[in-house]
């Protein structure tokens, strides 16, 4: 199968088998930033009005960051009230990739997280651990 988007550095989609309503993402943490060298795996369920509604995006990777509930749903404004039709997935993927660089501390999903995301160091500590922790469980 191929990718899209593969020009783009840290970010690929392709559709999820032959169902091109349901997507699979994958975004790389940004260079300099605490996600560098960090993969997350998200999912794209568009709805039927798509490009006129936003597709439903969650990580299906757990990832902690202030904009981000456990169950993966994220805040992100172009994915609500700021959606427009012109938006693609090159566009929805690169708009998480840069919030996981820049969260928006103000309206957080997550209150642990952006408490700690104050603390750089602490904050790159404690998302190193659940990452590395995630990891493992799912390799047993």
């Amino acid at each position: 199968m191929t990718r899209v988007m593969s020009g783009d550095k840290g970010i690929s989609a392709f559709p999820e088998s032959d169902n091109l309503f349901r997507w699979i993402g994958t975004i790389d943490g940004a260079a300099g930033t605490v996600y560098e060298e960090l993969r997350y795996k998200l999912s794209l369920e568009f709805p039927s009005g798509y490009p006129y509604n936003a597709p439903t995006v969650r990580f299906l990777t757990p990832c902690y960051h202030p904009n981000v509930d456990p169950q993966g749903n994220i805040c992100l404004d172009i994915l609500k009230d700021k959606w427009s039709a012109l938006y693609d997935v090159r566009t929805i993927l690169l708009s998480i990739q840069s919030l996981l660089a820049e969260p928006n501390i103000e309206s957080p999903l997550n209150t642990h997280a952006a408490e700690l995301w104050k603390n750089q160091a602490a904050f790159k500590k404690y998302l190193r651990e659940t990452y590395a922790k995630q990891a493992k469980s799912k390799e047993t």
